[in-house]
């Protein structure tokens, strides 16, 4: 018969357990695949996209239950939710983005461009931008011009980009650097503080009975206690004179 609650038996088995290890306890299984000419690695009978560049190179990945992180030389250079079924391919199109900057007729029917269309990574805005830069500089030059705006979201927040896309649409201009240009300016009207009432000046300083604007050293002698110290005195220096000039006051020439 318990004589104990779950509880209680719990609160006394605490006092007997060892404390954490320091070091963390990697949950995860490392494989060391190699990339393939497609810029992919297979991960329990599925692919996952790597950065085109590292082509031919192996790399360490930790498979977790919900997803995997592909590292390259102790730096992190893909994450992926881990897919279920088998033979799947999860592509990131950011991955191919300079292979597709020498061949952009490969993009309007890449995977990676499908994948990211249904994720909502390429939104309308995306469309509309990429249809006005085919229109305006041709096929060709128009999806190098969307690759290099696609190349900005590495390094700015993809609704800033979204919003320049669509500030620059709007006026007809149909470059990276222009969209790099509205994007910035909505980033930093993002991070710039909303205008408020100021807060209230005072007319004068409370340690000093001055108008509020006063010079720096203004304020430091006014901290300072009295000075009691008598003027200095130049008298010796006139005994000096007499003895050089005999007594007779020195002329102006005669002066050290």
């Amino acid at each position: 018969m318990r004589t104990q609650t779950i509880g209680e038996r719990f609160a006394h088995e605490r006092t007997l357990l060892a404390p954490l290890p320091v070091e963390p306890f990697e949950i995860g299984r490392l494989l060391t695949p190699r990339v393939n000419m497609h810029g992919q690695i297979s991960v329990r009978t599925n692919r996952y996209s790597v950065p085109i560049g590292l082509a031919g190179h192996q790399v360490r990945v930790m498979l977790f239950a919900s997803h995997l992180v592909v590292y390259h030389k102790g730096v992190e250079v893909a994450r992926h939710e881990r897919l279920i079924a088998k033979g799947g391919a999860r592509l990131e199109l950011d991955h191919y983005l300079e292979a597709l900057a020498h061949k952009p007729g490969a993009l309007p029917g890449a995977t990676a461009l499908e994948q990211a269309r249904a994720a909502g990574a390429f939104t309308a805005t995306h469309e509309a931008w990429w249809a006005a830069a085919r229109r305006k500089h041709g096929d060709a030059d128009g999806t190098r011009a969307l690759i290099e705006v696609l190349l900005l979201h590495r390094r700015m927040e993809h609704r800033h980009v979204v919003a320049g896309m669509e500030a620059a649409l709007k006026v007809g201009a149909l470059t990276a650097d222009a969209v790099a240009l509205e994007a910035r300016k909505i980033a930093h009207a993002d991070d710039t503080p909303e205008p408020g009432p100021p807060p209230p000046r005072p007319e004068r300083l409370a340690w000093l009975d001055e108008p509020a604007v006063v010079s720096l050293t203004t304020r430091r002698l006014a901290q300072l206690p009295p000075d009691t110290r008598p003027l200095p005195s130049v008298a010796v220096y006139d005994q000096l004179l007499r003895r050089r000039t005999g007594g007779r006051p020195a002329s102006e020439g005669e002066l050290p």
